[in-house]
Parts: C-alpha cells; sequence; structure tokens
C-alpha cells in the first residue's frame, strides 16, 4: 500500500508548491472516517482511496482533485457529512466529493432502461466540473486492477459496464492510456480465453522478435538526427491484447494476417518539425498507400492531435507511425486532464496553442447534455451516447468551411441533423461536392455536403434505419412520434367535436386541461390523440369534462320483440334498428339474414334515425372504425386504416365516433378483403380454399388475375368472426409454398 508521504511527494513533482497541509488533513481524515472498514481483498480500505489518489498524479492533477479522490468514499460509506467537509475543507471539495457520492449510489451495473437513466444523472454530475469524472474514471480503473477478489458474475457485469460506458468515455474525453488499460482489464474478464490466446501469441512474437523493437527506434532516431532534427525522441512498443484482438475481429483475419504490431511514436519539439519528420520518413521507407492521416489539421473531437502513416520500415517490417509534438503528446496522454494545468493563460508554448483554447472534448460532453432537454427517452440517449462515444470519424465540410465530424458510414441525413434538428427535419436532397447525389450515400474524409431543404418535409420513419448517429435516430423518431400524433390528434379532434354535438355541447381543448389527471393523459394533445387511436372512448371524455350527463345509450338484444324494424342495405344485407331512438342509442349494423330472420349487431355511437353500411372492402369487429355521414342520412363504416377516409380530411362535421358492441352470442359474419399474390401452379387454387374452409372461413367473392408468367393475384372477399379470425387466416396462409405475398386491402 502507497505511505501518505510517497503521495505527497509525487504531487510536488510536478507542482512543487502543492498545499502539503491539505493532502495531508484529506489523508488524516479519510483514515480515521474509514478506521478499520477493510476491501474484498482483506486489505485497509483506505488502500483504495490513496491508489485512485495515486492515479491521478500520473494525470499531473491539482492538490484540491487529490484531496477529493482520498475523500470520494467518506460521505457513502463513513459517518462523513456534506457539511462537515465544507467547514474542514472548503465548499468547492464538499461539492466534488458529494457529486461523487451521487455517482456512486446509480450503481450503472443494472438493467438497460436503469442504466441508461443512471448514464443521464452520471452526465449531468460531471457536466459541472470535469475533475469528478476524472476521479470517477480513476476510482473504476484501481478497482478493476484489483477485480479478481469479486464474485465471478459481478467481475463480468462491472467489466462490461467499463468496456461500454468508462472506458470509451475515457477514450473521448482524450485519455488514451486510460482507456486502453481499462479496456484490457475488461477483456480479461468478458472474454478470458481469447484474452489468454492472443497474449500467448503476442508473448511468442515478443520472444522471436527480441530486440527488433529497440533496433527500429535506434535506426529511426538516427535518421531524424542525421537530417537535423535534434531533440527528438522516438518511443516503440508491441500492441495489447484487446487492440489486436479488436483488430481481428473487424477485420475477419487471423493473428498470422497481422502486419502491423508494432507502433512507434515520433516526438518533436515544433510543429512544423511533425511535416518534416513526415517527410525524411517517407522519403526513407515505402508508404502503406491509403494509410495516413492527418490529425494536426483536423484534430480529433477529443483534442488529439497526431500524424499517423504505416511503412514498411527497418527489417522490412510494417510498422504504425505517430508523429506528434511533446505538447501534442501531453495532450494524448493526459487528455482532458492537461487542460486544468493551462487555465488563465498559463499556456506558454509557442504556436501549439490547443491548450490555451477550450477542450474540444469537454464541449463534446456539454453537446451532449444538450441532447438531454431534446425529450429523448432514457434507452434512447443511453444508444445516442453509446454511438458516440465509440463513433470512428470521418471530417467533413459545410459550404462555409465549417468541419462537421462524424462517425464512419454516415450519410448527408447525419450531416443535416448534426448541423442542426430542424436543417435534418426538413431535410429532402443533399449535393456532395457541388453534385447532387441520393441522401443514403456514405461520405468521406473531405466532401463538402450542402443540404437541400423544404419547409413542408417531414422525416420518413424509414430514414432511422439509414442513419448512423445517436442524435438522428433519436430526432427521426421524436418527428415521427410527433408526425402520428398530429395525425391522430386531428381525427380525435372531430370524433370528440362531433360526441359533443350529439349531447348538445361543444367541445373546447381548454375545457380538458382540469380533468387530463382523470384521463390518464398529461397534455391536451396527447389525450385528443389516444381518442383519435381508439385508446380512449369519446364518451368518457364527454363524462369526464361533463361528470353529470347521463348515458342513454339502449343496449339491443338479439331478439325480435316489437320496436324494432327491418332495413335493407343497397348490397341487400338486412339490419335492424330501433322504431325510435335518441341521441347515443345503439344501432344495429348489417348482418346476414338467418332462417329465423335478421340477428342484429350492435354498434354504438349512433342516432336511431339513420342506415348503416359497409365500406366495399368490409369491416371486422376488432378493428377501429369511424362512421361517415352520407347523403340521405347513411352512415358507411371504414375501418380506421381505410385509405378512402383521406378524401374526408376537409369535412370534419361528417365524422362519427362509432363502437362495435357485440356480446359472446353473436353469430354474424363479417367480410374483409385479401389480395393474395400466388405462384401459378397446379392445385394453388385448391390449397387456399382449403385452408380457408379448414379455419370456418367463408369465401363471398373471388376474382383472378394473371399478373406474370408466374404469379396469379387474387383479390378475395371473406367472411369471417372477428379480427383474430381473419388474423389466423392471414398467417395460415402466408405459410404455404403457393402463397408469394398476402396482405389485407382496405378502400
Amino acid at each position: 500500500m502507497m505511505r501518505q508521504y510517497e503521495l505527497v511527494e509525487r504531487v510536488q513533482k510536478y507542482k512543487p508548491d502543492a498545499n502539503e497541509a491539505l493532502l495531508n488533513k484529506a489523508y488524516v481524515y479519510a483514515m480515521q472516517k474509514h478506521g478499520q472498514q477493510k476491501r474484498a481483498s482483506g486489505d485497509p480500505y483506505i488502500s483504495h482511496p490513496l491508489e485512485v489518489a495515486a492515479i491521478l498524479t500520473e494525470l499531473h492533477m491539482d492538490e484540491s482533485t487529490i484531496a477529493v479522490a482520498l475523500l470520494h468514499d467518506t460521505i457513502e460509506d463513513t459517518t462523513a457529512t456534506r457539511a462537515e467537509i465544507d467547514e474542514l475543507f472548503g465548499e468547492e471539495i464538499g461539492r466534488l466529493v458529494e457529486g461523487l457520492t451521487k455517482i456512486k449510489k446509480l450503481d450503472l451495473v443494472s438493467k438497460k432502461a436503469k442504466q441508461a437513466e443512471n448514464l443521464r444523472k452520471l452526465l449531468l454530475a460531471i457536466s459541472d466540473d470535469v475533475r469528478v469524472l476524472l476521479v470517477k474514471l480513476a476510482d473504476r480503473l484501481h478497482n478493476m486492477r484489483t477485480m479478481e477478489h469479486m464474485p465471478a458474475d459481478k467481475r463480468a457485469r462491472i467489466s462490461e459496464e467499463t468496456m461500454d460506458i468508462y472506458a470509451p468515455l475515457a477514450g473521448r474525453m482524450g485519455m488514451q492510456d486510460m482507456r486502453e488499460e481499462l479496456e484490457e482489464l475488461s477483456f480479461q474478464h468478458l472474454n478470458p480465453d481469447a484474452y489468454q490466446t492472443v497474449t500467448k501469441r503476442l508473448r511468442e512474437l515478443s520472444e522471436r522478435n527480441e530486440g527488433l523493437i529497440h533496433k527500429i527506434e535506434d535506426e529511426l532516431r538516427d535518421l531524424l538526427v542525421a537530417n537535423g532534427l535534434l531533440g527528438t525522441e522516438v518511443k516503440g512498443r508491441q500492441k495489447k491484447a484487446y487492440s489486436v484482438f479488436r483488430k481481428m475481429q473487424s477485420k475477419s483475419l487471423s493473428f498470422e494476417q497481422l502486419s502491423d504490431v508494432y507502433g512507434f511514436r515520433i516526438l518533436v519539439n515544433k510543429l512544423e518539425e511533425c511535416y518534416r519528420a513526415l517527410g525524411i520518413v517517407h522519403t526513407r521507407w515505402r508508404v502503406v498507400p491509403g494509410r495516413f492521416k492527418d490529425y494536426i489539421s483536423t484534430p480529433k473531437q477529443n483534442d488529439y492531435r497526431s500524424l499517423h502513416t504505416t511503412i514498411v520500415g527497418p527489417s522490412r517490417q510494417r510498422i504504425e507511425l505517430q508523429i506528434r509534438t511533446f505538447q501534442m503528446h501531453e495532450i494524448a496522454e493526459f487528455g482532458i486532464a492537461a487542460h486544468t494545468l493551462y487555465k488563465d493563460g498559463e499556456n506558454t508554448g509557442g504556436g501549439d496553442d490547443v491548450l490555451s483554447r477550450e477542450s474540444n472534448a469537454y464541449s463534446w460532453l456539454r453537446h451532449t447534455i444538450e441532447a438531454l432537454a431534446d425529450g429523448d427517452n432514457a434507452e434512447e440517449f443511453l444508444e445516442h451516447t453509446k454511438l458516440e462515444l465509440f463513433q470512428d470519424q470521418v471530417f467533413c465540410f459545410t459550404p462555409k468551411g465549417k468541419l462537421i465530424a462524424l462517425p464512419r458510414g454516415a450519410t448527408p441525413i447525419d450531416f443535416a441533423y448534426a448541423v442542426h434538428t430542424n436543417v435534418g427535419d426538413t431535410c429532402v436532397g443533399a449535393k456532395i461536392n457541388g453534385r447532387m447525389m441520393p441522401l443514403v450515400t456514405r461520405l468521406a474524409n473531405g466532401d463538402e455536403v450542402e443540404i437541400i431543404r423544404s419547409g413542408v418535409q417531414v422525416p420518413p420513419a424509414a430514414w432511422e434505419e439509414i442513419v448512423v448517429t445517436g442524435k438522428a435516430r433519436a430526432a427521426i423518431r421524436r418527428a415521427t412520434r410527433l408526425a402520428i400524433r398530429k395525425q391522430y390528434s386531428g381525427l380525435g379532434h372531430r370524433i370528440l367535436e362531433r360526441t359533443f354535438e350529439r349531447t348538445g355541447k361543444v367541445f373546447s381543448r381548454d375545457a380538458l386541461k382540469p380533468v387530463l389527471h382523470r384521463l390518464g393523459h398529461k397534455e391536451v394533445e396527447d389525450a385528443v390523440a389516444a381518442v383519435g387511436r381508439g385508446e380512449l372512448s369519446s364518451l368518457d371524455v364527454l363524462r369526464a369534462v361533463y361528470p353529470d350527463f347521463k348515458d342513454e345509450r339502449v343496449t339491443v338484444k338479439q331478439s325480435s320483440d316489437d320496436g324494432w324494424f327491418n332495413v335493407r342495405s343497397a348490397s341487400g344485407m338486412v339490419f335492424r334498428i330501433p322504431d325510435k331512438g335518441k341521441a347515443g342509442e345503439t344501432i344495429a349494423a348489417p348482418t346476414e339474414e338467418g332462417p329465423d330472420g335478421p340477428e342484429p349487431v350492435p354498434i354504438r355511437g349512433l342516432s336511431a334515425s339513420v342506415q348503416v353500411q359497409f365500406a366495399p372492402s368490409g369491416a371486422v369487429p376488432g378493428d377501429r372504425i369511424i362512421g361517415i355521414v352520407e347523403k340521405e342520412n347513411i352512415i358507411t363504416i371504414y375501418p380506421i386504416q381505410a385509405a378512402a377516409l383521406q378524401k374526408f380530411d376537409n369535412e370534419p362535421e361528417r365524422w362519427i365516433d362509432v363502437r362495435w358492441d357485440l356480446d359472446g352470442g353473436n353469430k354474424a359474419r363479417f367480410s374483409a378483403r385479401i389480395l393474395i399474390n400466388a405462384i401459378n401452379e397446379p392445385g394453388a387454387l385448391a390449397v387456399i380454399s382449403r385452408i380457408i374452409a379448414d379455419l370456418d372461413v367463408n369465401i363471398r367473392t373471388l376474382s383472378m388475375v394473371r399478373v406474370a408468367t408466374d404469379f396469379t393475384e387474387m383479390a378475395v372477399d371473406v367472411e369471417v368472426w372477428d379480427l383474430r379470425q381473419l388474423g389466423q387466416l392471414i398467417s395460415r396462409l402466408k405459410e404455404q409454398d403457393c402463397v408469394s405475398t398476402i396482405k389485407r386491402v382496405y378502400d
């Protein structure tokens, strides 16, 4: 276990004027509070905060952050309070310790929905002060280093969460070394067999090539010095097991096929020397085409800057090279932590001014937090954030030269949403490098993208399958939900107007506000849309607004009592209605006339003085149905999906809210139309007819048209008891080899 004086010495190495008294005070307080507590390994608990603090010294954090690391478990696991810490160490340290306590209580190892919501809280907690995140990452790293003392099931869960959230989050904050170690430790527990295999192969390779790394380092260094680049450093290393495994998986390669297991970094003093070194190396050794990337002119979103190239170098080894300045290397190594050392104009590095600007990594974090305000549900937010964490970028430009970083495989739709949500919602086309291109085109590095917009555009739901960014997916889902809600809201409004009108009332949206809690909705628009979808009865809304309203509907009995008379529809079907009725009474819908006379099928919501007929393609119990007032007081019943309803959109006064009102004794069949595309072969019609008969379904009409040499289209009007029986029929027919496609047809 690290000693306290060793921790102080570490801090003083990079910050000689560090507040030693604060560090000693924090250590003594944590030691007293944790007392005799033990970790799962049996070590004194104080060893954990000490090691977390030691990890942060490697990032050169200030003494306040080191003190927070020493205290980070005190509020959660001891009798310490926020007020006590504020009094002893100041409000700033107290706030950071409390923030870490809240994050610990989240317990991200949980089911997906809960994990998603907790990720929201995690990012919100660290958005105020990034030091909370740095301490949390150090805490997770030490826990992963000591994972062998945890139960096996818990090791797997924590490792999965580390791989999904914390490792990529560390990478997004620019701390690549920490990311690699978190990934490596997680890999050991998530896939131990693969870890052992890859590690063994790397060890064998290292033994075969003993001294090769040092040989290549020396040859590169001598070459640079000989060309006048003094003071350079060359560092080589063999890639880690998880990095190798991930490359094997992503590119479907065997270990023997990997040709760039070694990586080397060339560190120079000035920015312009990066390009000089690149020229020297490319002049001396052959370049692997397509493997050069300039992250100096276009830095990654986590502020990472470097030149990347792959060469067939010394000893004919294929090696990856990274060329950067010492200051760029500090950013690459410490990430966002490096920015804490260069605040308030403290950066004095000539020319290399990345540290003088706000961290792009922290800027990304703030933009991610802003996404919380868009109203996405927790799981969509988790998906969006994971996509953002794992993205491998391409860089594109707007016509005005603004740089937009996107994941590989991104489309112009992703680009449009990256510019602004409203730009994405109104996108109808795109020009890539001045040429009109399909919206499904994959963007490449350097593309200039111009988005064509239309004010009447609504993003199609199918776009969700095209885009790759979480932001675009979430925005498309949201726009689709709003469009559907708007559609159903318009229908619901017309239904409610008609229902209120029939009872002598006037419908007003304002009247719904006081009774929304009774209807189970938070917004008026949601309640009205629920009526349109058929989830909420218009009569229930009426009763909620007017509690004294009495429903005078009469339930129809299947009998031939006096007071009922028969009406024959234009199609020859017979139905019964009361001789006299009041608004809201039940009307019988058409049914076949049986030997004992007609058996009425009740439909709610119609006045007794009207005649009822069905649309040509029919409707069956279980369908959401709408009544349309025709001439001479005739009501036509349509399924809600019927295309014919669109022609009545501008005539809301003709819409009637109706419902099925059947009891268990109903013996009526109802008509529906299905369209079958059958293979033209002997016996196909017989197979289809037998299935229909086996399910006790009646064929009312059948027409057949040869649509191709091998296919025949059959339009079949069938009579079924209800929607469930119709669904069974369609499912059975789909299973037949002679049936290519089948669907229900609506007018």
